[in-house]
């Protein structure tokens, strides 16, 4: 295999010489190539800056392609494969190559090539923010103090080891301007979601309480970066930015000491209003506007409110394609309210024989999603409902593959991790059943009796509550008692 992976390398170098030209040091182009160890399927789709389609690929027979981008900008690319995201720095006459193998998407993922030590940097400072972020839980105990000196600490190690590095290899301005948001950004995230997680929805008002310095910070962010609009780091900082700002709001309107609502109409509404008064980006003040609002419909609000904020929505967008996209999320999800009968939609099971989902209903029933690309949500749900059929020996669990990749991807998890494959299916349609369930995210259950009548359109196998939930409905249909 190594062999093979420097063969393709001398390929995409011999190309670049072969083609290259004096451009006199205008961003004319760059190259880029890959090969993708275990393909979901023969598809690779490249992004420019901007988040439109460059181009689409198919796969050799070796699983691998080279492209040269031409009329090239520089700045954060990326590329799609099977449901699997992946942003890649390039600059001009860049020629990076890169290898992964799906099973391991990012921890797989190695550049080679003329710009391949930034992009081995940066997905190396990306794994090392997701293995932070899920140890926020933990983190966010801490005392305000102890927890603002914990994560300053660690964004001045990180930003130190970066200048290391670059003592050791030349990099652009551009590359160090990437790498220094990724780390600050994620650092300020961090700060933006601690109080909800210390002081928790009754005692959230005592966020005005935190250290002076706290949000320093704030002062100096620019909220208009548009090459960072697509960048995870920054954009999870925005969101919850919005989130948490919004609270003055929140508590301007209710009572000083009352529990905080997340869920509240209005102050969903102050989310959308600040973001239109903060944010003069189009594109990122566009994609705020859409996920706020989306969060917001996709919960199981009354037709009343859900309308209401669609409508506050499409007064501030001006991305047609987003209005139209929530437009339709609302309508599949009128169809979904509770006492609504479930759409029957087409499912192939293990065996691969077709049903329709109604067909499968025998009694009350949780039917949950998951895709192959997120292994630690199909691995947790899975063992979180081995434990529900063990309490709730009363009701049905349908787990629904959502993603359109080819079979043996789903069924190489199953078969890898010995799910049980009585209950396990895939849409015969997904990108058509995802749209009509409203499955914007995975963690998604619809909860139904045993006619298919839909009891709870939105619930989360996740949440504290999830139990409680189906207690409550059980008892209503008087198959548990108290």
């Amino acid at each position: 295999m190594l062999t093979r992976y420097i063969a393709l390398s001398v390929v995409l170098v011999s190309m670049i010489f072969g083609c290259k030209t004096n451009n006199g040091g205008n961003d004319s182009y760059a190259y880029i190539g890959g090969e993708i160890i275990n393909p979901k399927n023969k598809n690779v789709v490249l992004y420019n800056t901007h988040g439109s389609v460059v181009d689409s690929f198919t796969l050799d027979a070796n699983n691998r392609f080279i492209h040269k981008i031409a009329d090239f900008k520089s700045g954060l690319y990326s590329i799609t494969h099977g449901g699997e995201y992946q942003m890649i720095l390039l600059e001009a006459n860049d020629s990076v190559m890169f290898r992964l193998n799906t099973y391991d998407f990012d921890e797989s993922l190695v550049f080679t090539g003329h710009g391949a030590k930034k992009n081995n940097y940066l997905i190396k400072t990306y794994l090392s923010n997701e293995s932070e972020a899920k140890k926020l839980v933990k983190y966010s105990k801490m005392e305000p103090e102890a927890f603002n000196d914990f994560v300053e600490e660690r964004r001045q190690r990180q930003l130190q080891e970066f200048y290391e590095f670059l003592t050791h290899s030349e990099e652009s301005d551009f590359f160090k301007s990437i790498i220094e948001a990724n780390i600050n950004y994620n650092t300020y995230a961090d700060k933006e979601i601690y109080p909800f997680a210390y002081f928790g929805n009754n005692k959230l008002i005592h966020i005005k309480d935190l250290p002076e310095d706290f949000y320093s910070y704030r002062s100096e962010v620019d909220f208009n970066i548009n090459h960072l609009s697509r960048f995870f780091a920054y954009n999870r900082f925005l969101f919850h930015y919005i989130d948490n700002v919004a609270t003055q709001t929140y508590y301007k309107n209710n009572a000083f000491h009352s529990t905080f609502d997340r869920h509240s109409l209005n102050y969903n509404k102050s989310k959308l209003d600040l973001i239109d008064s903060i944010i003069s980006d189009e594109t990122i003040k566009n994609n705020l506007l859409k996920y706020k609002t989306r969060d917001y419909i996709s919960n199981n609000h009354t037709e009343e409110e859900a309308n209401e904020i669609l409508d506050y929505f499409l007064a501030k967008s001006t991305n047609e394609e987003d209005k139209l996209y929530l437009k339709d999320l609302a309508s599949s999800l009128r169809l979904l309210r509770q006492g609504n009968p479930l759409p029957n939609l087409a499912l192939v099971n293990y065996n691969n024989t077709e049903h329709f989902l109604k067909s499968i209903i025998t009694k009350p029933t949780v039917i949950y999603f998951w895709s192959s690309n997120s292994k630690s949500q199909y691995r947790n749900s899975h063992y979180i409902v081995e434990e529900l059929k063990l309490q709730f020996p009363q009701i049905d669990f349908i787990s629904v593959n959502v993603n359109d990749n080819d079979d043996k991807f789903w069924k190489n998890i199953i078969k890898n991790y010995d799910f049980p494959t009585i209950n396990e299916f895939k849409f015969k349609d997904s990108k058509a059943a995802r749209k009509t369930l409203a499955v914007n995210y995975l963690n998604k259950a619809i909860i139904v009796d045993e006619n298919a009548t839909i009891l709870h359109p939105n619930a989360n196998i996740f949440a504290s509550e999830f139990k409680d939930i189906l207690e409550e409905l059980l008892q209503k249909k008087h198959l548990i008692t108290k």
